[in-house]
């Protein structure tokens, strides 16, 4: 009798990694960079938003925006998103708020996270599990993940600024960020 084998497509990666990798420690003098998309007018509000935050805090912010991903522009992009990299010494990525911008925001923290920085993705409630189970398979079971209300692109600026300021110091702790007594005083 001939014998067959049958694989688990829900099996783990054998070279993963579960650590969420460094805290991000005290934020003065530190590089803050965010990942930004082309689709998710909520995420330019938030993350404006927390970058007046961890400016006041001392920090310095960039931003890196996800354009179209294939062909020589996709090649241009990954150069671009390495390149980038070495210049911050946190980074937030996102927004997975959909299939394919999970995917991206995902794969653009596992790239931060693997080069060493602190990295946290930033996901809608509807997407959370699908991030992590992204994460997962890209080798990063430990990414940290932080989860904002869905729906919120439908929202108004208006209706966004509160999810911002709600949601600002649950990222610190998902982030394993710190502020000073001068920072939380300000």
């Amino acid at each position: 009798m001939a014998s067959i084998k049958i694989l688990d497509p829900t099996a783990k990666r054998m070279d993963d990694n579960a650590s969420p990798g460094p805290d991000a420690g005290e934020l003065a003098g530190k590089r803050v960079g965010f990942r930004l998309d082309q689709i998710w007018r909520c995420w330019d509000l938030i993350s404006e938003n927390w970058a007046q935050k961890f400016e006041t805090a001392g920090a310095t912010v960039t931003y890196w925006r996800s354009t179209n991903r294939s062909g020589e522009e996709g090649e241009d992009q990954a150069r671009s998103l390495e390149a980038w990299l070495k210049t911050v010494d946190i980074v937030v990525s996102g927004l997975a708020n959909c299939g394919s911008c999970t995917g991206w925001t995902i794969r653009d923290a596992i790239a931060a996270a693997n080069s060493g920085v602190p990295t946290v993705a930033v996901a809608t409630k509807n997407f959370e599990e699908f991030a992590h189970e992204l994460a997962a398979r890209g080798g990063r079971s430990g990414l940290r993940v932080h989860v904002l209300p869905y729906p919120l692109n439908e929202l108004s600026r208006e209706e966004v600024e509160p999810v911002a300021e709600a949601y600002f110091d649950g990222l610190l702790g998902v982030m394993g960020a710190s502020l000073t007594a001068r920072e939380q005083a300000a």
